[in-house]
């Protein structure tokens, strides 16, 4: 099948899917007629299903949402746990979760929540406002170390109204909350606090999948959350998730029929796959960017820094090392994303641009060592990224290892230049969000690139703390000059901004969806009947 075309069938699929088997599941709740000719999509899915899914990232680490950051925990929590208000891993929409409806706003700084009634976690124990305010609080308290906190750090107080009702006051207006609670899932203060380490290693949540266990280097094991009342119940029995880092082990899976579905797929792959699977890449916001040493010279002057951005030949190296799965950056986003706004500097291909650049910055005769992670596609553009930097005359020699050791060096002083991949919008997808992940007062700025005691650095705080307290044009304006800034001044930019290739068998599972981030997500979809 034609892969572009794969998205727009899947998709009426899915919302047919979605609102009928919903429907159908809630009449047998209630003792109505499900199965029936008014409801057929839910004949179409085995109640009693277990979903086999290929996974390309190693376990490691915590189940607790509070720490939870690998790939793999991050997207197995969106069926174990839910926030207030959760954002759907396909369309990254916000919609509420353990709470009844979206936050009433009191005043300006004050919002009351209601909690969905009934709801319980998956040990039984009703879910209560003593929980929610203990999840709040875990996150917040700086003696816990939580890679959430900041984007949470608005709130200054959440309290409990009474048992299912709970009031969040902000310091400052904050015109993004409905986005951000989902950053905070809601855990069972009694469990969590007998004890947090067997807390991580076996979650207790209120989602419609319980985790049954997790082997590394094996698989991941859930069932049905049976007494789950919210919005999306499990539609299959449960899910075994194959832990397959190599590759070719989980093309072979996908291709023999062992999985229903894989992340990752190899872009190699991708064709020979797509002759007996859905397959489609998405894009993501996931990017690669190359990243500067301010306090190294010459990369204090940004002169140098625009140079090696216009050098890059990068439909080339899209072509030839991504097949074709990214997109050039003309902006911090993608040019599909809510609040896009082209910024004032593209860097497209401009090699006598750049030679201009060097020379009015007397700079001759340069020579970098490129750090760089192992990642397999990172790998793929490496010599090209080399080739097109030696083509303008920069001495180029690469330096690839694996991540924690790039940033090792790279958290020492010890480099000039790096280019890595990431994707915090497996978080969120906000521009404050997402552009405070590398410009907000943390290690990015203040160690990596060395930046945060600059007068243009100083200027976009004021634009990004500006935004939050706005709204509409005002607040699109305030991140259009962001983006404007941080293009121009290429401290730590996009080069391009990746597609994930995602396979599966619309034959096995009936309202399956890809995700523009690592993961994949089973929620509302079930195993197709035989």
């Amino acid at each position: 099948m034609n892969r572009h075309s794969t998205r727009r069938r899947a998709g009426r699929l899915a919302m047919a899917v979605a609102g009928t088997v919903a429907a159908s599941l809630a009449l047998a709740g209630c003792g109505g007629a499900a199965g029936t000719a008014e409801s057929p999509a839910a004949s179409d899915i085995d109640p009693d299903g277990i979903i086999e899914a290929g996974i390309s990232y190693t376990l490691n680490g915590s189940f607790d949402p509070m720490v939870a950051s690998g790939a793999v925990t991050v997207s197995a929590n969106w069926h174990i746990f839910e926030g207030l208000i959760d954002l759907d891993p396909v369309t990254q929409e916000p919609a509420p979760a353990l709470a009844a409806d979206f936050p009433t706003q009191v005043d300006e700084t004050t919002y009351d929540i209601d909690l969905r009634e009934g709801a319980t976690f998956q040990n039984g124990d009703p879910v209560t406002a003593d929980d929610v305010v203990f999840s709040y609080e875990r996150v917040l308290d700086p003696a816990n170390n939580s890679l959430f906190r900041s984007f949470v750090d608005f709130i200054d107080t959440v309290t409990a109204v009474d048992e299912d009702t709970v009031r969040i006051t902000t310091d400052y207006p904050f015109s993004l909350i409905d986005d951000r609670l989902g950053v905070v899932k809601i855990v069972p203060k009694a469990v969590v606090e007998a004890d947090p380490e067997e807390f991580g290693a076996n979650p207790v949540g209120s989602g419609p999948y319980a985790l049954v266990s997790a082997v590394p280097e094996d698989k991941i094991v859930f069932e049905r959350y049976d007494d789950y009342n919210g919005p999306r119940p499990a539609l299959a029995a449960g899910m075994n998730w194959n832990l397959l880092a190599d590759a070719s082990a989980r093309v072979t899976a996908m291709s023999t029929g062992t999985v229903q579905a894989i992340e990752d797929v190899p872009y190699i792959d991708a064709d020979g796959l797509a002759a007996s699977s859905e397959v489609e890449s998405v894009q993501s916001f996931g990017l690669l960017f190359m990243m500067f040493n301010t306090k190294a010279e010459p990369f204090d002057d940004v002169r140098v820094r625009q140079a090696l951005h216009y050098a890059l030949d990068m439909d080339k190296i899209i072509e030839t090392g991504m097949l074709g799965n990214a997109t050039p950056a003309t902006s911090f986003l993608p040019e599909d994303y809510p609040n896009y706004h082209e910024a004032s500097t593209v860097y497209s291909y401009y090699p006598e641009k750049a030679e201009e650049l060097l020379a009015e910055a007397g700079v001759s005769d340069l020579a970098i060592t490129l750090r760089m992670t192992d990642t397999g596609w990172v790998k793929e553009v490496a010599p090209l990224i080399k080739g097109s930097l030696d083509a303008i005359g920069i001495d180029t020699t690469l330096d690839i290892s694996q991540s924690a050791s790039m940033y090792e060096k790279v958290d020492s002083g010890d480099y000039t230049v790096a280019i890595a991949p990431g994707d915090p919008s497996v978080f969120g997808v906000d521009p404050d969000l997402l552009m405070n992940w590398w410009y907000g007062e943390n290690v990015w700025t203040q160690t990596r690139t060395a930046w945060a005691d600059s007068p243009e650095y100083a200027e976009l705080r004021t634009l990004l703390d500006t935004a939050v307290t706005q709204e509409g044009e005002e607040q699109q304006e305030s991140w259009n000059q962001a983006y404007d800034l941080i293009s121009d001044q290429a401290v730590l930019y996009p080069l391009f901004h990746r597609k994930l290739p995602t396979a599966w068998s619309s034959q096995e599972l009936v309202g399956f969806q890809p995700v523009p981030t690592t993961g994949l997500s089973f929620l509302d979809v079930g195993v197709a009947a035989k």
